[in-house]
């Protein structure tokens, strides 16, 4: 107890914002742990500061509190009888109960921010025993948490461009700690939202596109949405915080199912042989030879009678082959809406800066939002590589796609067309600017090297621990502490990491500026609701008929 005697009365001496002090090293060689009285509550999670020498000067080490227990209370007899509480029972036995209880703290060591680095520095060595520590000081911990670049480690960060605003520290009082995060590190590296139903991924979501759409990023942003969970978007338009001087308002599109198109042209021959009812070796055969015959001509306006007119011409129209892709190809491409001779989505009305384009894709099947999504990507994809090598193209600028249920277009099972595509734009899309944005509830079912090149996650409650597993085994900076909080957040809470972090730092996602779509619903209101409007409709009965005289038919009972 010596240990913890002598750091009180330093506290005592004057230092009022020492908050602890360190009692020695902890287990791990990053732990150490410290001494605070019951006055001083820190929660676990919470970022204090200690100063060393290091490289010539003092620096301030921030260290990351991680476990909290009592070593010193009132007796346990105390508490004994739940009717009376401790205090009474103290005060009847003359015991005095001013300063009765310490507690003893593990934090881990982050480092200190080097402002030529621009990151965090281990000073690989632990504080000292007796070493005062403070609580780290809001404006330092928003410039040196997330991965600003900045050159100081305390400065205002709110103004700079090209931020975005996601939430505050979850230990901090609300809007006191505010947590930016670069756009253009997730934007570029990718983006993993993690959570389990109703944890708030989609509303996280959300808060990142308003923020991506503001004036001071102007975003090309598209969202590739199954349910139809963001048709509230729109009301950003309007609204004086998405608009700027120059004229700047965003452009919300929603492009709904019936638009969304597939010319038959650009499907590649795996994608038919996939769409086919598992056709024979013979059927491949001659459909692969016909195939790249069509894909050599000029036109890219052809669909299925031309094909099998090709068919015929180089195999006869007496193949039998022939005769069967004949039948597989109408069933499945020619009376499928999707596809078509000529039309597709005109990349231009889909894409451009300020932008923010909606895919509704609810009243189409998994298998045909997979197949569009396919198709789309690998468009876009091209149009990327030809910008970024100076060649014509379509897309002069950067893009970011958000997968709502992103574990459907890349699914860890490996059986969606779409999985290829995904794989090379997470791996390869950062050099020619095309970012992806994965939103799922199931991160055991989406592909992991999918999920691997996702350098930014905002992880939300998740408690499979097959999901938390996955998280583990794909997620680099998922290190033990993070994934001991994910069972514990609750709606709205949030760990983030990863390369638009510095360190992870557990938040309270911000408030949307626009209302949220996507929320459950009010069951018990709409019962209500459904019960009362039939109890009004007049209730109609067949009359009885007893096998005498005519029926007298239908009759209200009101």
């Amino acid at each position: 107890m010596a240990g913890t005697r002598t750091p009180r009365s330093g506290l005592m001496a004057g230092r009022s914002d020492v908050v602890g002090t360190v009692a020695g090293p902890g287990e791990d060689p990053n732990e150490f742990v410290f001494v605070t009285p019951s006055d001083r509550s820190i929660k676990t999670g919470e970022f204090i500061t200690y100063t060393v020498s290091a490289d010539g000067g003092e620096r301030s080490v921030f260290a990351r509190v991680t476990n909290r227990e009592l070593i010193r209370g009132l007796p346990e007899g105390f508490l004994a009888d739940p009717e009376v509480g401790p205090e009474t029972v103290a005060a009847t036995l003359g015991v005095p109960t001013d300063d009765t209880e310490l507690y003893r703290l593990t934090a881990t060591v982050i480092g200190y921010y080097d402002t030529d680095m621009t990151t965090f520095a281990n000073p690989r060595q632990l504080p000292d025993p007796g070493t005062p520590l403070s609580i780290a000081p809001d404006q330092q911990l928003e410039t040196v948490l997330p991965n600003l670049g900045c050159e100081t480690d305390s400065t205002d960060v709110a103004g700079l461009d090209g931020i975005a605003h996601v939430g505050w520290l979850l230990n901090r009082p609300a809007e006191a700690t505010n947590i930016h995060i670069p756009i253009e590190e997730f934007a570029s590296t990718h983006l993993a939202i993690l959570a389990s139903t109703g944890s708030g991924k989609s509303y996280t979501a959300s808060v990142l596109i308003e923020e991506m759409m503001r004036p001071s990023a102007r975003a090309s942003l598209l969202v590739f949405d199954p349910h139809g969970e963001y048709d509230t978007l729109a009301d950003m338009q309007g609204e004086a915080a998405f608009q700027d001087e120059d004229g700047y308002e965003p452009d919300i599109v929603y492009y709904d199912p019936e638009r969304l198109r597939v010319r038959i042209s650009e499907l590649e021959i795996g994608d038919v042989m996939a769409i086919l009812d598992n056709p024979s070796n013979r059927m491949q055969e001659r459909l692969s030879t016909a195939w790249r015959a069509m894909q050599r001509q000029e036109s890219r306006t052809w669909g299925v009678d031309e094909l099998i007119a090709e068919m015929e011409r180089i195999y006869g129209d007496d193949d039998a082959s022939v005769g069967a892709l004949e039948w597989r190809l109408r069933r499945s491409i020619e009376r499928n809406d999707l596809f078509h001779p000529e039309e597709n989505v005109p990349l231009d009305e889909i894409v451009d800066a300020g932008q923010c384009t909606v895919l509704q894709m609810d009243t189409l099947d998994r298998w045909d939002q997979q197949l569009i999504t396919t198709v789309l990507l690998r468009r876009m994809y091209r149009e990327r590589l030809d910008d970024v090598r100076d060649r014509e193209s379509a897309i002069d600028h950067p893009i970011f796609a958000l997968f709502e249920e992103g574990h459907r277009f890349a699914p860890a099972s490996g059986d969606a067309p779409s999985l290829g595509i995904m794989r090379t734009i997470t791996s390869e899309g950062r050099k020619f600017g095309f970012g992806l944005g994965i939103i799922s509830q199931r991160p055991s079912k989406i592909d992991q090297d999918v999920l691997s090149q996702c350098g930014t996650q905002i992880s939300m409650q998740i408690q499979n621990p097959n999901d938390q597993d996955a998280i583990k085994n794909s997620v680099e900076a998922a290190g033990e502490d993070v994934l001991r909080e994910l069972p514990g957040l609750t709606p709205g809470q949030a760990v983030v990491s990863g390369d638009a972090m510095n360190t992870p730092a557990l938040i309270q996602v911000r408030q949307r500026r626009t209302p949220h779509g996507a929320g459950s619903r009010p069951v018990i209101e709409e019962w209500h609701d459904a019960y009362d409007e039939r109890q009004r409709k007049p209730t109609r009965s067949e009359g009885a008929d007893f096998g005498e005289g005519d029926s007298t038919g239908v009759q209200d009972l009101d």
